[in-house]
């Protein structure tokens, strides 16, 4: 008789699902309260609540482990904001600032001070580095294309695109200015007048069709 069926190995596959999920979630933590000298496998492994074999099961050297979890907790994040695109005001003034609001809280939680950490210690150590730059872009696509969905921008104008990728540049300057002060009640101001500009530049006419000869002043109309 086989000694497992697929419905006996759920309960195991689950809590290794579980298990996974915890030393994600613990290692984005540490990183965020203790920096990446800090965040060792046995720490994150204590935290989760599972052993250091355990941890090493799942990841097989600490910067798996550490860049594994950034993108999983971004992922989340990501996930999230788009879940909430339909609870959004109708576009104009009040959705933009809403969905800037949304962007900047991405850029001012224990999730961008982790990243903070491991970009830190990726300038100096080269193997690492190129995982972060890799996992960065990454992001950097995922979280541009989510503020493209909730804004309803059309890239195909000119400048909103840039604009949309301004509106991320300055949440993550932000996010910088709020690691050693809250800089909550200057935030708030940037980020209404930045939601004025940005739903000005959403509002703008597209480029339109291509004139014809006849239209553009100084044209030699075609012969006929």
């Amino acid at each position: 008789m086989p000694t497992s069926t697929p419905a006996a190995r759920t309960p195991q596959q689950d809590r290794s699902r579980a298990t996974r999920r915890r030393l994600l979630e613990a290692a984005v933590e540490c990183l965020a309260e203790v920096g990446w000298n800090g965040s060792t496998v046995l720490v994150v492994a204590e935290r989760a609540g599972v052993t250091r074999g355990a941890a090493q099961h799942h990841f097989r050297t600490r910067e798996d482990l550490f860049t594994a979890a950034v993108e999983h907790v971004a992922a989340e994040r990501l996930a999230a904001v788009l879940a909430h695109v339909e609870r959004l005001p109708p576009a104009g003034p009040a959705r933009t600032e809403a969905v800037v609001e949304m962007i900047v809280r991405l850029y001012t939680g224990p999730l961008f001070r982790a990243a903070l950490h491991l970009w830190v210690a990726a300038a100096t150590e080269d193997p690492l580095r190129e995982r972060i730059v890799s996992l960065e872009n990454h992001i950097g696509r995922e979280a541009h294309r989510a503020a493209v969905e909730c804004l309803g921008a059309d890239e195909s104008a000119t400048g909103v695109r840039e604009t949309v990728q301004a509106t991320l540049d300055l949440a993550r300057g932000l996010g910088l200015a709020n690691l050693l002060t809250d800089d909550g009640p200057r935030r708030a101001g940037i980020v209404r007048q930045w939601s004025r500009l940005l739903d000005a530049a959403l509002a703008a006419p597209g480029p339109g069709p291509a004139p014809t000869p006849d239209a553009v002043p100084g044209a030699t109309p075609n012969a006929s």
